[in-house]
């Protein structure tokens, strides 16, 4: 009797689960066959606004706006698909030496805090939709909230998607203890709100070092760490709506810069199955690949040469890590060594133009476009000195190449066959550099140029897998997504930071530190490398460029110098765990865990130091090369 009663019980505790993991398959079905759509759509607004703007000199002006909606649908969806997936970038490592019981109450816990930030900005994202409705789009007249609705959608079906696992993958016991916990956690926060405010800035330890601590340890995917840590910070100590959290959120991930992002995902994975990545690597090895590190240069030397294309460096490197990391891969290479390397190389590359900071900084500091873009050059090639230093004493004390040095016969047929490969960045760098068209539009014709060879390489009976391309139109917006959500929150978060009066103090603090122009330096290298380990290069200029830019100067630092300074310590801050969201970014194009990538990255770093470290006390080397008035 007793047996027959447990099984009834477990028969009733089961079935919702089942029924709530179908009802979540069919519904994730639904959101990847929209996201394909989505993506499919986009690229095709924008090569027809290329075809009609240069080739038929008939500009369609909506093309911009219709991408524009298409794209913040995308991101949400795509960033479902990732929360579906466990596709967003989280640190496990602590999480792992848990008993299986308290790593079941972590996955809940983690689960739970998803939950309840897109509960939180559930109806202030509907909110924000609904007042967009009153903006119409200049092109077409239509209401900008159709786009903006994308952001209260994507937060329903998160939440759906959170809720569902939260109800498949533990017991009713621990369930329970996770919301015990995360109840105990909102209530003392809430009581400690009076004496958080009492204690001015200081408060922001609590929010925005302890809470998102803790979230990142119990294994919260980064971006909905910071989105707590925000909403939090807003809803207890500050007067502020919420609405202000999602309308950054909103403009973070609405910045047509990053609509390179998922094109050039996409374009990553078509190079690898059109076999143009295969070749390219292939002609690579043929030159390098008897070399001790061989195919890190070439990591390296692939990063210089597309890097500031988009002014993303999430964009850089998804431009390049899809297309060569397979066949990297299978040449012996480290998955979790390339994206150490690829996280390094992604920070020491943001001074080459025509990088969108560069220019921003020209823009909104006073300083020459034209000194900056001649003096970024040489602290790049420093950076990527530092680094190729690390690649080579890392690959002496590895095993020796297997493969052997290649004739000039085999060197000369891996040409001709790596040829469009090879033709491919060239012709990307210098349509963006001599302003024939913009990094968005150069990306969206690469992506019709390697469909195109595909087609022809399958007619000529060259193995082809065209057969993936819905799955990798799936997995290019469950990736974008992922990234544009890290972006989006760390938009927010950098917000309200900002709001907190934290950018002022951060000024005063600079401008009276021991030392003079040395001190100041310091200061500078410090500040910025924290900066950015939660902003993107662009929104922290805008924000502390001009108000420190004038400070150099009446230290006598040379604006150019300053800046190359200013650029290296934030792709530093950038690209260095736990913090930093290029890191997260980095790892998720190379589809690798943060826990294992984290310990490798960190000898890259150091020789990224020690690169800065150069650059700063050697001025020459940003203004060597400057007119003698650089205007």
């Amino acid at each position: 009797m007793h047996t027959t009663h447990s099984l009834a019980h477990d028969c009733a505790t089961a079935r919702p689960a089942r029924l709530s993991a179908t009802a979540a398959k069919v519904l994730i079905r639904l959101v990847e066959f929209a996201a394909a759509a989505i993506l499919v759509a986009e690229v095709a607004v924008l090569f027809c606004g290329v075809i009609w703007r240069y080739a038929l000199n008939n500009p369609l002006v909506w093309s911009d706006e219709v991408a524009s909606a298409l794209f913040s649908w995308l991101a949400m969806l795509g960033a479902v698909l990732a929360l579906s997936r466990g596709e967003h970038m989280k640190m496990t490592a602590v999480v792992k030496k848990w008993p299986p019981a308290v790593q079941a109450w972590a996955q809940s816990v983690a689960s739970l805090i998803v939950c309840v930030f897109v509960a939180m900005i559930l109806l202030p994202a509907a909110h924000h939709a609904t007042e967009q409705m009153d903006i119409t789009t200049p092109a077409l007249g239509i209401p900008d909230g159709l786009r903006a609705m994308a952001l209260p959608v994507g937060a329903a079906l998160m939440f759906l998607v959170a809720l569902a696992k939260m109800f498949t993958l533990n017991g009713v016991m621990t369930r329970v203890a996770a919301i015990a916990t995360v109840a105990v956690v909102a209530g003392t926060l809430w009581l400690s709100a009076p004496a958080l405010l009492a204690v001015g800035n200081l408060n922001l330890l609590v929010f925005f070092v302890a809470l998102v601590a803790g979230a990142i340890v119990v294994g919260t995917p980064i971006a909905f760490a910071f989105g707590i840590a925000t909403v939090s910070y807003l809803a207890l100590v500050t007067h502020a709506p919420l609405a202000i959290v999602v309308s950054r959120m909103d403009e973070g991930m609405a910045n047509l810069v990053l609509l390179a992002v998922p094109v050039f995902v996409l374009l990553g994975t078509l190079l690898e199955v059109s076999g143009l990545a295969r070749s390219l690597v292939e002609f690579m090895c043929s030159l390098l690949g008897h070399v001790r590190g061989g195919l890190q240069y070439v990591l390296l030397g692939a990063i210089f040469l597309v890097s500031g294309i988009s002014g993303s460096k999430a964009a850089d490197m998804a431009a390049v890590a899809p297309a060569l990391f397979p066949e990297m891969q299978k040449h012996g290479s480290d998955p979790e060594e390339l994206a150490a390397l690829l996280s390094a190389s992604g920070a020491m590359t943001e001074t080459i133009p025509p990088s969108l900071v560069l220019i921003t900084i020209g823009a909104v500091c006073g300083v020459s476009i034209s000194a900056l873009f001649v003096g970024g050059l040489l602290p790049a090639v420093v950076a990527t000195a530092a680094i190729g230093v690390v690649c080579w004493l890392r690959a002496r004390s590895g095993p020796a190449p297997t493969q052997k040095r290649a004739s000039l016969k085999r060197i000369g047929t891996t040409f001709v066959t790596a040829f469009p490969a090879l033709l491919l960045p060239v012709l990307i760098r210098i349509a963006v550099v001599e302003g024939v068209a913009t990094a968005t539009e150069v990306s969206t014709l690469a992506v019709v140029y390697t469909l195109v060879f595909a087609m022809g390489a399958r007619l000529l009976g060259r193995p082809v897998k065209l057969k993936r391309l819905y799955s990798m139109l799936v997995d290019a917006a469950a990736l974008s997504g992922a990234i544009l959500l890290i972006i989006g929150l760390a938009t927010s978060m950098a917000w309200a930071l900002t709001r907190s009066g934290f950018s002022g103090q951060l000024v005063a603090m600079m401008k009276s530190a021991p030392g003079g122009s040395v001190g100041f330096l310091i200061v500078t290298i410090i500040s910025f490398a924290i900066l950015g380990s939660v902003l993107e290069g662009i929104p922290a200029i805008v924000l502390f460029g001009p108000l420190l830019f004038p400070v150099a100067r009446a230290l006598q630092i040379n604006d150019v110098h300053y800046a190359m300074v200013v650029i290296l310590s934030m792709g530093l801050g950038l690209f260095a765990p736990p913090f930093g969201v290029g890191f997260y970014s980095a790892c998720a194009i190379g589809k690798v865990s943060p826990d294992g990538v984290g310990p490798k990255v960190w000898r890259y770093m150091v020789a990224l130091l020690a690169a800065l470290i150069i650059v700063t006390f050697v001025p020459w080397i940003s203004t060597g090369f400057l007119p003698a008035s650089p205007i």
